[in-house]
């Protein structure tokens, strides 16, 4: 017989393209509905199930590697900011060797957290899926071999059933060769005819038992596999989740610690640099405020920086006369009987007994109106400078009161309308800020805010007040439009 190559031969190959045929007309006869099909209920749930795992399976695979390809991509990322870092970082700036340090480690960990993912879970996520293609290939055979079984049955019985058409095929030449066949070979004949039917029923038993028993295997294996592989689902999901869960707390545990570390070192940096004098780093150059952290930062409020000057207006009377130089020493002043730390006419301030009042540097400056004869507010040429031409402004704009009594001008009348709910005070900004978070207000030169107290007092920060512009309270009369600001940019009306 000819070998075709790799073991198979003409006759095998013959005899796999007879069972193709067969099986094609089975399934032809099955949906025809000429012929029975043998159905398993429960078995086609449990294959249900299995290409549901199977999906399943296949989807986690591909997200798993794509998070795998994400935190490469993040590694690398991650490596190229920290090599900038250190090559911007000059030698001699505090913690160089700290910084290095720090970006080897940060390197380290992201590779043994790429490492753990793949070995932890990768991996086994790969030996779950490895299990499926075998079973499928599996329950495919076992298709074919029921199809196999259902043929011979329908053989089979077609033989036993001894149908009359059949028997009309086979006996009228059988007839008539026996009609031709002299008497003494007639009963030979008849003999042989039921010999070959005999040997056709039992060739039909036969196979009908060899592909029954084929079948049963098969069906058996799958019947238990099946179910225990479908079962086994949850207690993967379970181990692969909370590997990555695991890996992924530990990797950002110990990647705030780095984080931390070099948040650390660069603080010093910063201090070391600027010296505690420098305001060259400050936002707006020497004459801005460093500007305080935002409330929703979650560090404390700054110090307070020192005040800009302020110059009075030539215009102020001296009914309008406040401490210079102690917020907290504040006298009741009464112009028709001046106090000991009032000027003398005629003098200036250099004449003033200042041993008598308490100093301090933190105090806000405040308006003071001068005496005859006191410091001229105007520059030498004649001509005002921009911070005071802003000062007689808002002196102009509102006359001098009591601190406690806060009334508010509009078109040169005193307007006694109702405030914001928690209305505290007013102040005028003195420096332009720009709003960083979505809860803080944009602030310009000139702007005057309405001081709110905040809905929860807890939330606030040292160095910021909640307000509304008064331009907008006074148009909408609401307090949507309300938000932080940092205090050292304004000053109390």
């Amino acid at each position: 017989m000819a070998d075709l190559g790799k073991g198979v031969t003409a006759g095998k190959l013959a005899s796999n393209m007879q069972k193709k045929i067969t099986r094609a007309q089975e399934k032809v006869l099955q949906k025809l509905g000429k012929a029975d099909e043998t159905k398993d209920a429960a078995f086609e749930e449990w294959v249900t199930n299995f290409h549901k795992q199977l999906a399943e399976g296949t989807k986690l695979q591909r997200d798993l590697r794509a998070y795998l390809a994400a935190v490469k991509a993040m590694h690398e990322s991650s490596k190229r900011l920290q090599e900038c870092l250190v090559d911007m970082y000059e030698m001699e700036w505090y913690g160089k060797d700290e910084v290095n340090s720090i970006a080897e480690d940060t390197d380290l960990l992201w590779t043994d957290f790429h490492q753990k993912l793949v070995d932890h879970a990768l991996i086994s996520m790969d030996t779950y899926l490895g299990q499926f293609p075998d079973i499928k290939a599996r329950i495919a055979k076992r298709d074919r071999k029921l199809v196999d079984y259902d043929s011979a049955r329908h053989h089979y019985a077609s033989l036993q059933k001894g149908k009359k058409k059949d028997d009309v095929k086979v006996a009228k030449p059988v007839s008539l060769l026996e009609k031709a066949a002299p008497g003494w070979a007639q009963g030979i004949l008849s003999a042989h005819h039921v010999a070959q039917t005999n040997l056709s029923r039992s060739q039909a038993e036969e196979e009908l038992g060899r592909a029954q028993k084929v079948f049963d295997e098969i069906n058996e294996d799958l019947q238990e596999e099946l179910p225990s592989l479908w079962n086994s689902r949850v207690g993967f999901y379970v181990n692969t989740f909370q590997s990555v869960a695991g890996l992924e707390e530990k990797f950002h545990r110990e990647m705030g610690k780095l984080s931390l570390n070099l948040n650390d070192v660069l603080d010093k940096l910063e201090e070391h640099n600027t010296g505690g004098t420098n305001n060259a780093l400050t936002p707006g150059g020497t004459g801005a405020p460093a500007i305080p952290k935002s409330p929703s930062k979650l560090k404390p409020g700054p110090p307070l920086p020192p005040p800009p000057k302020v110059t009075p207006s030539k215009d102020l009377k001296p009914e309008n006369i406040i401490n210079l130089f102690d917020d907290a020493f504040v006298p009741e002043i009464n112009v028709s009987s001046p106090s000991q730390f009032e000027a003398p006419a005629g003098g200036s301030l250099l004449d003033m007994d200042f041993d008598a009042l308490q100093s301090t540097s933190s105090a806000p400056a405040t308006h003071v109106a001068p005496q005859a004869g006191s410091w001229d507010p105007w520059e030498a040429d004649g001509t005002e400078t921009a911070a005071q031409t802003a000062e007689t402004e808002s002196d102009a704009a509102a006359p001098s009161q009591p601190a406690e009594t806060l009334p508010e001008t509009t078109n040169g009348s005193t307007e006694d309308a109702e405030m914001p709910p928690g209305f505290l005070y007013k102040v005028v900004v003195m420096h332009e800020y720009t709003a960083s978070d979505a809860d803080e207000l944009e602030l310009k030169s000139g702007e005057v805010l309405l001081v709110v107290t905040f809905d929860k007092p807890e939330e606030q920060d040292e160095g910021w007040q909640m307000a509304v512009k008064e331009s907008y309270w006074l148009e909408n009369k609401d307090l949507k439009a309300k938000g932080v600001f940092p205090e050292n940019f304004t000053q109390r009306l």
